[in-house]
């Protein structure tokens, strides 16, 4: 373990850094990676549709500043269609099978609308599925509309967050439009979509079809959306030097050759802009469900608490804050029809849960400053007599900065609430992992420094962002974590009317239009997790 660090990290925007830092290209890179898995693609998709997208760009001849605008808005371009996964899984099952349809259906068309049907309750009894056919088309279809344009609105928050220029938030806002004007929300055709989007939108399918079907393949898709939903201009560059935009890329060592690609002067964030960065992308993924919500965040503050009563240097405070934020980034590899069951899980779905501890790890190794992080990450499930996972270590081989790690995101999960059961008090969250110390699985003194740091921890603020009065914070919370207005009427003891009042003003005050970009409000403004430890008494 490091006991020193340096704290000269500054700002910067330089071509060459001698120094260490986090360039904000990797960042976004990493995140693709989990992206990735969200649609059913292998790894590195996104890195493979942004050279494309850049090569497209060359030959097209546009001016570096909009080069950097094209690089950004490729590796950001469905960054937020994990955002409402919950509600695609309630009515499809698996959410990333339901994304992964559209390289194989397309958007439009009798073939990709019958398939969606056809996903109606998958997974699902008989009778279930029945219920949520009828139920999807008396209310659920309403759900339903507008989720693409949602998605990029959702994309566009992120890029803002992460500081990105005017150009990129536009590009990514309109990634779904279409030439012919039948897009997403389908306020632009034309050469009125911006051309980065144009530039992401061919480059994303046509590296599916090339990866799948060699050359052919992608001049065939080219072809067959050509004026509908591609740009005819960039599929004519396309068909006139094919191996020019596609070739190579199977051999290309994707990862490296999109960081190195980052247009102009390269974008490498201080210490505090990293933190915030990291945090920003935390929340972002703590989206995926309504059970997680602000949980990396949570579990971040904690573990930079107890790490900090526990003597630990502050550079590695620091560490340990980031690797909490990006501990559960690996989630995004996991359908929600596994994370928001509320049935005990069966063997497959309790392997693929196991496994996203090591996406974690994956996303994060191939950067120089972020792979630290995911070394800690990998091993936050681990236990002290090898009963944990990903790789079942046990002891020694599980480093102090994991075993506090584990402790901590143990407490804060018992704190809040999951799909099989109701929040902890923090009581009953302390007594549970004392119970983990005692079977051999948790080490004791990380709990202690852990149960510690809680102890002096107290409730967030529960009114005042946004005008919300007490009631709408209550109610803000429960539609965040999914509950219908029938639910959050009962749990309120109101009529479903009012609730559905309270849910309408919310909204107008803090600017949303749906669970997701609410969910994202409240995780920013410290209104979940609800409770993140009490006083000890």
């Amino acid at each position: 373990m490091s006991h020193g660090c340096d704290q000269s990290y500054t700002a910067a925007v330089r071509a060459n850094v001698d120094e260490p830092g986090l360039r904000l290209a990797e960042l976004v890179a990493a995140l693709s990676l989990g992206i990735d898995l969200g649609f059913g693609q292998p790894m590195e998709h996104v890195l493979r549709q942004s050279l494309i997208a850049l090569r497209l760009a060359e030959g097209i001849g546009v001016e570096e500043r909009q080069r950097a605008t094209v690089y950004y808005t490729a590796l950001l371009v469905n960054v937020g269609c994990h955002t409402d996964a919950h509600e695609q899984a309630r009515w499809f099952g698996d959410d990333i099978a339901l994304k992964a349809d559209k390289y194989r259906l397309g958007l439009h068309g009798v073939r990709a609308a019958l398939a969606t049907m056809r996903r109606l309750g998958a997974g699902r009894p008989p009778l279930d599925r029945f219920r949520t056919v009828v139920d999807f088309a008396l209310s659920g279809h309403r759900e339903m509309d507008g989720m693409i344009a949602q998605h990029a609105r959702m994309a566009q928050a992120l890029a803002e967050e992460l500081g990105l220029s005017g150009e990129v938030v536009e590009a990514v806002g309109n990634s779904y439009e279409q030439w012919d004007g039948r897009g997403w929300p389908g306020e632009r055709g034309g050469e009125a979509v911006p051309i980065a989007s144009r530039l992401a939108q061919l480059a994303e399918f046509l590296e599916v079809a090339h990866r799948t079907g060699g050359i052919a393949a992608a001049l065939e898709l080219a072809a067959q959306h050509c004026g509908s939903q591609f740009d005819p201009a960039l599929v004519g560059l396309l068909r006139a030097d094919p191996s020019r935009i596609l070739g190579g890329l199977e051999g290309l060592g994707s990862w490296q050759a999109v960081i190195d690609a980052e247009p102009s002067l390269a974008v490498v964030l201080g210490d505090d802009e990293a933190d915030r960065a990291i945090a920003a992308v935390a929340d972002f993924v703590d989206l995926k469900s309504p059970y997680t919500l602000g949980h990396s965040r949570a579990v971040s503050e904690l573990v930079a608490a107890a790490a900090a009563a526990f003597g630990l240097p502050a550079c590695d405070v620091r560490q340990l804050r980031r690797a909490g934020l990006v501990h559960d980034l690996g989630r995004l590899g996991v359908s929600n029809a596994i994370w928001d069951k509320k049935e005990s899980l069966g063997v497959g779905e309790r392997e693929r849960v196991q496994l996203h501890p090591y996406l974690t790890e994956r996303m994060l190794r191939q950067s120089t400053t972020l792979a630290p992080l995911g070394e800690i990450a990998v091993a936050h499930h681990e236990r002290m007599d090898g009963s944990g996972y990903p790789r079942g270590l046990s002891g020694s081989a599980i480093s102090l900065q994991a075993r506090l790690l584990g402790a901590a995101d143990m407490y804060q999960a018992k704190c809040e609430p999951r799909p099989h059961r109701p929040p902890l008090s923090a009581d009953a969250a302390a007594a549970a992992l004392k119970a983990e110390v005692r079977a051999g699985r948790l080490d004791s003194d990380a709990v202690e420094a852990v149960l510690a740091a809680a102890g002096h921890r107290v409730l967030r603020r529960t009114e005042g962002p946004a005008g919300l009065t007490s009631r709408e914070v209550e109610v803000l919370r429960l539609l965040a974590r999914g509950s219908s207005n029938n639910d959050i009427a009962e749990r309120l003891t109101i009529s479903p009317k009012t609730a559905g009042n309270h849910v309408q003003h919310i909204y107008e005050k803090i600017g949303a239009t749906n669970r997701a970009a609410a969910s994202l409000f409240a995780v920013r403004h410290g209104l979940l997790p609800e409770q993140v430890g009490e006083l000890s008494r």
